[in-house]
């Protein structure tokens, strides 16, 4: 917090002048069309998700037999892998449709890009692989690198499909395996099925009229080309979320102009990044990437602990964090009492935000257009040293298209904003990707289970689970993901937990010589019951917000499938679960 801040208080009335802000700069961008405003990286516009790091290399298509096979390859598919592998299965396939491991950190290289969640708890099995992260919050090589290091640990390279996507699944319940078809003609058979596709590799493009037109350059920000020169260039970057607030420092001083196009501002705290201290490495002992991982959840979830390991942006803002993620709540007040304390940090937590705006950027009017009006977690928080200082050069202009609806069309040499053109040489799309959307229930990647069952047919009224991994009729496959379960700002550690949790049942059902492990319906609908019961409502919340990703573009889903008490609690469960007995109602000899 700056020193020359000063929290105002909130009487009845000012809270009431902030919401009626919110709710006026919500509708300034909202658009009736919600999600169907962007366009798909396919078809006409595949050329946008090409992987422009690693060639295409033809291989012979693959027709046999593998032990497991797991469908994707970032942290939660090398997690898996991992511990596969320590359970004893051997013939482990990995595939994924980039050219190397690593999921969102493969195709994130983008000038600039570091991850927002401190190292040390973000990075997976640290201490397996005998790292410790350079920078407290580290850049996207060095992790990329370590996604690496990772599968070379655990032999995970040993067979592997990449630029490869699975196009269907089918159950094939005489020979207990699955049949796994790719886009690249294989056709083969898998004991087990591992899906941790994630959703942050798709890139996703704004629906511009005009965008075939320019003549100009152009790509996304996940797929940086990174042979195009910049320099002298007119650049526009389109977005203003967790990857534009680092790219648009990274570039601009060697570009002509840049023009950066927002709808919506995001929050921007401080960062303060900085390398870890040669004493920090010397200092740790046996067990310390697990303690600092568990003394993070804790915290970010609501917890307490007698001492905050991380004490960073996302741990101050833990109680903020309860409107969109499940956690513990205050069972002290009442619900009303709850969510009226809640709001007013809230509002004091923003205005120290806008209030930093002021400080940075010396053009007023500049200013004004960067504060966001909105809730904390209406979208995730950004961090960053760098990003609104940027506003003060001479060559870097904001363009603020919310009175506009978004960008109004694209020309042959450039972009429009209601009547006026800016013309460029290079348009950057820094608009994200397709979250939420994985190839199962997009109905791209196809599911068949016993009798031809389909997947989405059996989940036609929504998922059915247990723990969110396994569905009843589906034996031997897994989904990791936040799928009825409890996510958590630290999303790798959920993966974590969860890859362990699939590599005890596989390990289980080798030492018992059990050829399924399927979820009989009674538990299936037993879990259900439960998210019904737990899963917290955060329909209202996201309604008011402003549009984004969070809420579906100003349409929230009226149901949350989250189980309520958070991650702490859940993998608490699962630890129980596995150790009285619950392993016996899902292993199965025939």
């Amino acid at each position: 917090m700056s020193p020359t801040f000063q929290p105002r208080r909130y009487s009845a009335e000012l809270l009431g002048k902030l919401r009626a802000k919110y709710q006026a700069e919500r509708d300034r961008r909202i658009r009736p069309e919600g999600t169907a405003q962007y366009r798909r990286a396919a078809g006409d516009l595949s050329s946008y998700a090409k992987d422009p790091y690693t060639a295409w290399a033809e291989r012979d298509t693959a027709h046999d037999r593998v032990d497991a096979v797991v469908i994707g390859g970032g942290f939660g598919g090398l997690v898996t892998g991992a511990r596969l592998r320590q359970a004893g299965v051997e013939h482990i396939r990995m595939i994924d449709e980039g050219g190397d491991f690593g999921g969102t950190w493969y195709w994130n290289r983008y000038p600039g890009v570091h991850c927002d969640i401190e190292a040390t708890v973000y990075m997976p099995l640290l201490e397996e692989v005998g790292y410790v992260p350079k920078w407290r919050y580290a850049p996207g090589e060095e992790i990329r690198q370590h996604a690496v290091a990772i599968a070379k640990q655990f032999d995970l390279y040993a067979d592997t499909m990449f630029h490869t996507r699975v196009v269907e699944l089918r159950w094939d319940d005489e020979a207990a395996e699955w049949n796994v078809k790719t886009d690249r003609g294989d056709d083969f058979r898998s004991r087990y099925v591992v899906i941790s596709s994630g959703t942050l590799s798709q890139p996703k493009l704004p629906g511009i009229p005009g965008l075939d037109g320019f003549t100009g350059h152009t790509f996304h920000s996940s797929r940086w080309d990174h042979d195009y020169d910049l320099t002298g260039k007119r650049v526009a970057v389109v977005g203003t979320g967790a990857s534009a607030i680092q790219i648009v420092p990274s570039i601009a001083p060697d570009v002509e102009h840049l023009y950066v196009f927002q709808r919506t501002p995001s929050t921007v705290d401080v960062r303060g990044n900085r390398p870890f201290e040669p004493s920090f490495a010397a200092s740790l002992q046996p067990g310390w990437q697990q303690e600092r991982m568990q003394n993070f959840l804790t915290l970010v979830t609501g917890g307490h602990v007698d001492e905050d390991l991380i004490d960073d942006g996302w741990t101050a803002t833990a109680k903020l964090q309860r409107q969109m993620l499940t956690g513990t709540l205050d069972d002290t007040i009442s619900a009303e009492d709850r969510a009226h304390f809640d709001e007013l940090a809230d509002a004091r937590k923003m205005d120290e935000i806008r209030a930093r705006v002021d400080e940075v950027v010396t053009d007023p009017a500049t200013a004004e257009l960067l504060k966001p009006w909105y809730r904390y977690m209406c979208k995730r928080p950004t961090f960053s040293d760098f990003y609104l200082e940027t506003f003060n050069r001479d060559n870097v202009t904001l363009v603020d298209t919310a009175d506009h609806g978004g960008i109004t069309a694209m020309t042959a040499t450039g972009i429009k904003v209601g009547d006026r053109e800016f013309e460029v040489d290079v348009v950057i799309f820094a608009t994200g990707f397709e979250v939420g959307i994985s190839g199962v229930v997009s109905g791209t990647l196809p599911v068949f289970g016993r009798g031809g069952l389909p997947l989405l047919g059996h989940w036609s009224k929504g998922p059915r689970s247990l723990h969110g991994f396994y569905s009843h009729g589906f034996p031997n496959l897994f989904h990791l993901g936040s799928l009825q379960n409890a996510a958590a700002v630290n999303f790798t550690h959920v993966l974590q937990e969860q890859a362990t949790h699939i590599g005890a049942l596989i390990g289980a059902a080798a030492e018992r010589g059990a050829h399924r492990i399927e979820p009989t319906a009674e538990a299936e609908e037993g879990w259900i019951a439960v998210i019904r019961e737990t899963a917290p409502v955060t329909v209202n919340f996201q309604a008011e917000c402003t549009p984004g990703y969070y809420n579906g573009e100003g349409k929230p889903r009226p149901v949350n499938n989250s189980f309520g008490p958070g991650p702490v609690v859940f993998h608490a469960l699962l630890r129980d679960w596995r150790a009285n007995g619950g392993m016996d109602e899902v292993l199965r000899e025939a």
